[in-house]
């Protein structure tokens, strides 16, 4: 985006929270059964059947706007955000809307407007050409979803970039996985988030017309969908034009935004409190329960990591905001201590987040992987020892990544140690150095490039078992470079 405009960006998370039963009746959770198997009077909507809160859903309400820092309401009430669709058997859902749960709070600096309790809508699931019933393309109502109890958390409109938007939705993430309220599984969609998007020239603090971008499902697609939004009003505003507020669709395959309808405003839904619900009276004990059954959350974890085993900010804050990653390397952490290995939290840190985590293409758990936490620590204890140069510990883990396995076993049937021997290695340092006399000639000019051809010259004859830094070292002791 050019420098002439300042993007202002907003999300709306849903998060589908992991209690035995539905938000307002007996039913169980089910996301994998067959379809309306799991469905009662009340998440049917049927006349006369009346609601019950589920209080499990207000205890996880409470936990997440304690780790999001809001204000927890001493009375909080639904209501009924009334608007037709076949997904909604009710004609309405009810949320909460002039009185919700929990407000204000911050995360990773950016500000919650609120956070508050709804029910989901069923699934619809639309029949192609392939599966045509009658002759026509249908579309088909699982109620099975219908009543699974949500948390929306709406944030300010302080996010400045796609890219700033899917780093926050990765610290959420891992917050609420830390707090045990929800798979945050976004294929699966317990995670879906909507972002409210606009553009204002550069220095402006009024707010433009925003859009609503619905149901992104992967924090790739979040960023590609809102860059792609930005593009268009950009070029709107650019030419004169004025955006239009409404709801749209970002299509990952095309990468193409299409309008789905107008965007609503509050009083197109004609909130009214649901008479069926009493008020919910949040007292001191609950919020002490709630807190009571937190984990260590992101953000404390990250400063634990940097004050407790001296990992620097970045990445602290790397593998605490990941928490799969934090899972992984205070496991492998533990593994080099009870083994007594000399595999520093750093450099340990360093070969999961940037060595590992790139050869694991599609896997997002290091633990999914065919590399156990222990066989990392070992690894990283044999370069760290010099037992092993790093471009072999980059073959063995290559290795690993593949087949698994334990990398001193690699090393050994393979002849992979390290060359021990200084006059061994002096003697193949000097055949490069007599081997590469035009390198050897601009090393010794100041050229400090130029000992490229040497040191490679020096890893082919010892195959990668040199290690690199004292190579380099024993090039220039011998050219008095």
């Amino acid at each position: 985006m050019s420098t002439n405009y300042e993007p202002v960006i907003g999300l709306e998370i849903h998060v589908q929270l992991t209690t035995r039963t539905k938000m307002f009746c007996g039913c169980i959770l089910s996301f994998n059964d067959p379809p309306n198997t799991h469905t009662c009077p009340v998440c049917l909507g049927l006349p006369g059947a009346l609601p019950v809160l589920n209080a499990r859903a207000v205890h996880y309400g409470v936990m997440i706007g304690l780790a999001l820092e809001c204000d927890i309401a001493e009375r909080s009430l639904f209501h009924r955000k009334n608007y037709f669709y076949p997904d909604l058997p009710k004609g309405y859902q009810i949320s909460q809307y002039s009185e919700p749960l929990c407000s204000g709070g911050e995360l990773g600096g950016i500000r919650i407007h609120r956070v508050h309790l709804e029910d989901d809508a069923a699934k619809l699931v639309h029949v192609g050409a392939s599966g045509r019933i009658h002759g026509s393309e249908q579309s088909l109502v699982d109620f099975n979803r219908g009543g699974t109890p949500l948390a929306e958390i709406v944030t300010e409109p302080d996010i400045r970039s796609a890219e700033q938007a899917g780093e926050w939705l990765k610290l959420l993430r891992s917050t609420l996985r830390a707090l045990g309220v929800s798979d945050v599984n976004m294929e699966q969609g317990s995670l879906r988030a909507d972002a409210n998007i606009s553009v204002r020239p550069a220095g402006s603090s009024e707010l433009g017309v925003k859009t609503e971008l619905k149901n992104m499902n992967s924090f790739r697609f979040i960023e590609r969908g809102i860059r792609a939004e930005l593009a268009r009003q950009e070029e709107i505003v650019s030419a004169g034009g004025r955006v239009e507020l409404q709801t749209l669709h970002f299509d990952p395959d095309s990468g193409s935004i299409t309008s789905l309808r107008s965007k609503e405003e509050a009083h197109d839904y004609r909130y009214f409190p649901d008479p069926d619900l009493v008020p919910v009276a949040i007292g001191a004990e609950m919020i002490e329960a709630a807190r009571a059954a937190m984990a260590e959350l992101p953000a404390a974890r990250a400063e634990r990591l940097q004050a407790e085993v001296g990992l620097s900010t970045e990445t602290a804050r790397a593998l605490s905001f990941r928490g799969e990653l934090g899972d992984f390397f205070e496991r492998a952490l533990a593994a080099a201590a009870a083994c007594s290995t000399e595999a520093q939290p750093q450099a340990l840190a360093n070969w999961l987040t940037v060595e590992l985590v790139p050869r694991l293409d599609d896997i997002e758990d290091p633990a999914d992987s065919r590399v156990t936490p222990e066989a990392l620590a070992s690894l990283v204890a044999l370069v760290s020892a010099k037992q092993v140069s790093v471009g072999v510990g980059r073959q063995v883990l290559e290795r690993l990544v593949a087949d698994g396995g334990d990398p001193g076993a690699i090393v050994a049937s393979e002849g992979l140690t390290a060359i021990s021997d200084e006059g061994e290695l002096a003697r193949i340092v000097a055949e490069a150095v007599a081997a590469n006399e035009d390198a050897a000639e601009r090393v010794r000019a100041g050229n400090a490039k130029a000992i490229g051809p040497i040191v490679g010259h020096v890893m082919r004859e010892t195959k990668g078992r040199a290690d690199g830094a004292e190579v380099s070292r024993l090039i220039h002791a011998q050219l008095g470079a």
